[in-house]
């Protein structure tokens, strides 16, 4: 979606939609919001008595449209709550909310009022920044297999008025830059969208390649003849029940100009879960084509990271198989030998995330021996109990990489939690029959028993985060509900913003 700059005061435009911010009263009796006053006159004065009435307050959530009496499109109102409350993620929301009120109502260009989303905790830049992203993720829905759509907006503006004019070259070039990052999460969920039928394992390594030509990167792709000389024992056995044969995809961005540390990031790739022989209910199986949304970021990232340049060297791996009931498939009791050469006792097949992510942890640790790793993965059921939808789990081996995690994902809005590994999870995942087992007898701490399971494949004094991105990785009709705007339906793209502010920033 095109994202304009323009000088120009919104009301002397022309969009069809001008969208404003409106902040909440304060105390029984507001006063109407100083800020607000070109709003009031753009609807030539029904703004202000629908404000001493009651019926328009600023609240989070609220949008009010009114006709311009000039007959020049319509000029929407949307909530901000507090002013002095406002964040950039509340700047996100307002503006999906803004995209998305319009959608099939005839709009086709949308204009921003830039100075009412600018305070002293949202300085210009950042809200440039933040409605650019609520616009652009807000306006996506996955539309490729349906014949009819409603239609929505096609061209966004952001007017900056006399306030911001003299900021137009450089507010732009932001403009710019963060609509390829927004853009960029589009294009991940496309993919993430795919169903299974389509998405199979050697359709993303197809993928990769034709995303290696675009942008300059190295990859290589491990087929299951491959896989099996390596001793990839995890991935053939998760894939080993499907015609569709499993793959490790591996990217690899030489670094910016000022190149240091090497990351690594690793992705689950599970391109359908049945659970194996272990199979899932019936219910929301349908859903087990988003598993894939940890590689599906690691595509995503890797896009991003060599498009702007990102100064560390980044290696991306995905781990990917589908998993499903055969004559051929894995069973519990099974021992699995993996890349590293550490075995695994399987005792439950559809936890079989971990399997396939023994083997890319241990290829990248020893081929590449990065001062970090970070693994995304729909791993665990457990960290939706312990953290609902919105919120990632955060486990990790190093305070200062961790830190670095959640400032990152402070900044881009995607929430993470850290959460603890002490000796007791990786007590709980030793076997008596093998290295590690892959489930525990002891149905508690699902996701920090994954996490102590992955990190004994990690290489020895190698920094390490886990993020189980179950809940998050996509949304259903139901969860949407309660998701920021600019979370569509299916897959969300999580982790990719997160993780690319991460690696934008300085060497530590």
């Amino acid at each position: 979606m095109p994202v304009e700059v323009d000088r120009r005061e919104a009301a002397a435009a022309a969009p069809d939609v001008v969208v404003a911010g409106l902040f909440e009263g304060e105390g029984k009796d507001p006063a109407f919001p100083a800020g607000s006053a070109p709003d009031d006159a753009a609807t030539g004065g029904l703004l202000r008595p629908a404000w001493q009435r009651g019926e328009v307050r600023g609240r989070r959530g609220e949008v009010t449209v009114f006709h311009r009496p000039d007959g020049r499109g319509r000029w929407m109102t949307v909530g901000l709550g507090p002013r002095a409350r406002l964040s950039n993620e509340g700047i996100r929301g307002a503006a999906a909310q803004a995209i998305r009120a319009v959608r099939g109502k005839g709009a086709r260009s949308l204009g921003f009022r830039f100075a009412s989303f600018v305070t002293e905790r949202t300085p210009a830049a950042d809200a440039a920044r933040a409605l650019v992203d609520g616009a652009v993720l807000g306006g996506y829905e996955f539309l490729r297999y349906r014949t009819t759509a409603d239609p929505g907006v096609e061209e966004v503006t952001l007017f900056l008025g006399a306030e911001h004019a003299a900021d137009e070259r450089r507010l732009a070039a932001e403009v710019k830059e963060e609509r390829f990052v927004a853009e960029n999460v589009v294009w991940t969920r496309e993919i993430g969208n795919l169903p299974a039928d389509t998405a199979t394992p050697q359709r993303l390594a197809e993928i990769a390649r034709e995303l290696g030509k675009e942008v300059g990167l190295k990859v290589t792709v491990f087929d299951e003849e491959a896989l099996a000389r390596m001793g990839c024992g995890g991935l053939l056995a998760v894939g080993g029940g499907s015609i569709h044969p499993p793959r490790m995809i591996v990217l690899e961005y030489p670094g910016g100009r000022q190149r240091g540390r090497t990351v690594a990031v690793v992705g689950k790739g599970i391109t359908f879960d049945s659970g194996g022989i272990s199979i899932k209910p019936a219910a929301k199986m349908s859903d087990m084509k988003f598993d894939k949304s940890g590689a599906v970021a690691v595509l995503g990232i890797l896009r991003a990271a060599a498009r702007l340049k990102v100064p560390p060297r980044v290696i991306g791996v995905l781990c990917c198989a589908e998993n499903l009931p055969s004559g051929s498939s894995y069973r519990p009791g099974d021992v699995v030998r993996t890349y590293s050469g550490r075995t695994i006792e399987v005792l439950n097949t559809d936890a079989e995330g971990r399997v396939v992510l023994a083997d890319g942890l241990g290829y990248v640790s020893k081929e590449y021996r990065p001062d970090a790793i970070v693994d995304l993965a729909t791993l665990t059921g457990a960290q939706v109990v312990a953290l609902g939808d919105d919120t990632a789990g955060l486990v990790a081996n190093d305070d200062r990489l961790a830190a670095d995690l959640l400032a990152a994902s402070a900044a881009t809005g995607e929430p993470l939690w850290r959460m603890p590994l002490t000796d007791y999870h990786r007590e709980l995942v030793k076997s008596d029959l093998a290295d590690v087992r892959n489930s525990t007898e002891i149905p508690v701490a699902g996701m920090l028993t994954a996490a102590a399971f992955l990190e004994s494949f990690v290489g020895p004094g190698i920094r390490w985060a886990h993020l189980d991105i179950a809940g998050p990785g996509w949304t259903s009709k139901l969860t949407r509900r309660y998701q920021p705007a600019y979370q569509n339906l299916g897959a969300t793209g999580f982790g990719v913003r997160t993780l690319l502010h991460y690696l934008r920033q300085p060497a530590e």
